[in-house]
């Protein structure tokens, strides 16, 4: 039997910004780093400020089972975050991720 697996995908738009008081306020935000505004979310994201800066996002499963960040992907204009109970391999057709559902798009 295949174990359930919960997973979250969250895009940030990177052309929106988070107000910057609140990066501010996280212990990764140093103006000397010279990071980027996506690099600065990347940071925020990996070092577990992800509810911190969208509070009530992250989905809590009824199993009580942690959802784990997996990965985060930089695109064009957003980044791309990945939550879940372990890793599995998304149906590309099922993703929020653009670069993932528009080529499976019949545009005919």
């Amino acid at each position: 039997m295949k174990p359930n697996s919960i997973q979250q995908e969250i895009l940030l738009v990177t052309s929106t910004r988070i107000p910057e008081w609140q990066l501010e306020r996280t212990d990764i935000y140093d103006k000397s780093q010279h990071l980027s505004y996506t690099e600065q979310l990347e940071e925020a994201c990996w070092n577990g400020l992800l509810d911190d800066l969208l509070p009530g996002t992250i989905e809590k499963p009824t199993s009580g089972k942690k959802l784990h960040l997996w990965q985060v992907r930089s695109g064009s204009s957003f980044i791309r975050i990945e939550l879940c109970t372990f890793p599995i391999v998304i149906e590309k057709q099922l993703s929020i991720d653009p670069y993932f559902f528009v080529p499976q798009m019949d545009l005919s």
